[in-house]
């Protein structure tokens, strides 16, 4: 079975898409149109019940949840690319932490920014996403600390599983929501704003660039995406 990868442009599916790109795995896509509500369609809640977007229908079944494939495609294809430690490497758990703190801690910090208005009353939703804006700088200012312990696992000529969902993010402060970017500057990680920058020269990206319409520089210097199909919101 090929694998498929159920998708939006400019999603968290994005990063599932660099994975795969980088493991140079042969897989099919099939469009989400969220503006048509199709996350919400009987066919699509028998893959997640949940809703949400991405899915990799593989072999063994659908698995959603973005950390829960980017660990999968790492483990089961290491013979590809070592996205991550092996399970035996002294090395796994520090990966794991962090990769769990991307998925657990930062991605819905953003969700909560960027969807406010799905959580509280309109009247709230600008001191929620100023005091979402500032807890997510303290959270990078964090991670651009831990940066030098984490040797090859982010930031490296390889890119790791960490960097396929980080770097997206990056993208994703820049851009969303529309009204409300000015709290985010790239530079303020120097560590942060070079594996973006390396990771955005990768076959990968140029694969992602075409397929979902995300600009030349889409890390260090993004632009709202032109998708073929579909739309980023």
């Amino acid at each position: 079975m090929t694998l498929r990868l159920h998708y939006a442009p400019d999603n968290a599916s994005l990063c599932v898409r660099l994975a795969l790109e980088e493991l140079r795995l042969p897989f099919d896509t099939a469009l989400v149109d969220r503006r048509a509500g199709a996350q919400r369609s009987p066919a699509y809640l028998a893959l997640n019940p949940h809703g949400m977007i991405p899915v990799l229908e593989t072999p063994e079944g659908p698995i959603f949840e973005t950390a829960a494939i980017l660990l999968w495609l790492s483990d089961r294809h290491r013979d590809h690319a070592v996205l991550m430690p092996a399970p035996e490497a002294p090395d796994r758990g520090l990966a794991l932490a962090w990769l769990f703190w991307l998925a657990n801690t930062l991605h819905p910090a953003l969700r909560m920014m960027f969807y406010g208005g799905e959580h509280i009353g309109p009247e709230m939703v600008f001191a929620l996403h100023e005091r979402t804006a500032q807890r997510t700088l303290e959270m990078l200012d964090r991670l651009e600390a831990a940066l030098p312990g984490l040797g090859p696992w982010l930031g490296a000529d390889q890119p790791s599983a960490l960097d396929c969902y980080l770097v997206p993010m990056l993208r994703w402060c820049a851009l969303y929501p529309e009204a409300g970017t000015g709290w985010f500057d790239l530079a303020r990680w120097p560590g942060l704003q070079a594996a973006a920058t390396r990771f955005e020269t990768r076959p990968s990206v140029a694969a992602a660039i075409r397929a979902e319409g995300l600009g030349p520089r889409p890390f260090t210097a993004p632009r709202p995406p032109h998708p073929p199909e579909g739309y980023a919101t």
